[in-house]
């Protein structure tokens, strides 16, 4: 079977959201359109942004349940992160902390979908 290798996003405005990923990411969208960006990555995942103004656009869903997150190897790691995302001006919805798996934060991108950095547990 196939595992997946594309996620998506609702943004309001996939441009301003492509920017700001493009400071997490520190690497360019491949494509940004009025109501489509996205980013492809090393590993073959890519990441979507779907305006949620767009002409096909259609979902019964709504709120944020869930994640996209950041598997880092050291606790420096996950505090360099932490660091230079807070001075970039992302806003941090969960500061630095120990959780049951090891430290971790979560941000928050401009539409309000929850961004965590986390370490693996050191067991």
């Amino acid at each position: 079977m196939q595992a997946p290798n594309l996620f998506l996003l609702y943004v309001e405005n996939p441009e301003k959201s492509a920017a700001f990923y493009e400071t997490l990411f520190e690497t360019a969208p491949t494509s940004v359109f009025p109501s489509y960006a996205a980013f492809e990555f090393e590993n073959g995942t890519s990441l979507g942004l779907w305006s949620t103004g767009a002409r096909d656009f259609v979902s019964g869903g709504s709120g944020h349940r869930s994640e996209i997150a950041f598997m880092v190897p050291a606790e420096d790691d996950v505090r360099s992160l932490h660091d230079r995302w807070s001075e970039a001006g992302v806003a941090i919805e969960q500061a630095l902390h120990d959780a049951v798996f090891g430290l971790t934060f979560v941000a928050i991108d401009p539409d309000e979908h929850r961004i965590r950095v986390c370490m693996p547990d050191k067991v």
